[in-house]
């Protein structure tokens, strides 16, 4: 679960949201919506514990790190999984060890994901383990991020624009596994400009833009 609470950022002198409160809750999918300019990857970023509020709390899952760096990776390793526009892969790594960077410190799979393997087939790459990321195409490289997600199975998903760079086909694929995944429990908050992702929430939190 996500709970925002009076959150506040500013950026260049600018306000990009004040007082903003919201929850995500386990098994639904949100979009973020909003003009360019207006802080939604931001936002996600706070949210995702690798940027700080400048006023009030997010929680995931009932913790909060406030300030704390440590407790913050123990969240961010605990709890959430992302979904970039830009894919956020290794490009010199193999399929495999991409995804699996993943797994627990011992090699194990976390609790309810399923084996690297069944993974890559599950988004239709089956028996490219051992390719290299650079090799693949922009939608391929997104089925390793969502292949990355089901071995881990995190109960908060953060998906930035995670459609916008993909054809019709990679980018049902990609909504259908996060909806797979909200349905599994996972509360899911979508930033995107899409229709056809926003019309897949169960509803939507519009930011406004910058304000002084």
């Amino acid at each position: 679960m996500i709970e925002v609470q009076n959150a506040s950022k500013r950026r260049g002198g600018r306000a990009l949201w004040h007082d903003l409160t919201f929850e995500v809750a386990g098994g639904e999918i949100v979009g973020l919506v909003g003009p360019s300019g207006c802080g939604k990857s931001t936002l996600l970023d706070c949210v995702g514990h690798v940027d700080a509020l400048d006023g009030g709390t997010i929680r995931i899952n009932g913790e909060s790190a406030g300030s704390n760096g440590r407790r913050a990776r123990l969240i961010r390793r605990r709890h959430l999984g992302y979904l970039f526009q830009d894919f956020g892969l290794v490009p010199d790594m193999t399929v495999q060890s991409n995804v699996d960077v993943v797994r627990l410190p011992d090699g194990r799979r976390r609790h309810r994901g399923i084996r690297t393997g069944e993974a890559l087939d599950r988004v239709g790459l089956a028996g490219r383990g051992t390719d290299r990321v650079h090799e693949l195409s922009g939608g391929e490289q997104q089925r390793v991020a969502m292949a990355r997600l089901l071995v881990k199975r995190p109960s908060v998903i953060l998906a930035d624009e995670p459609t916008s760079a993909l054809d019709d086909d990679n980018a049902a694929m990609v909504l259908d596994l996060l909806g797979e995944l909200a349905a599994d429990g996972a509360a899911v908050l979508i930033a995107t400009h899409s229709s056809s992702v926003e019309a897949r929430a169960a509803r939507s939190i519009r930011l406004s833009g910058p304000a002084r």
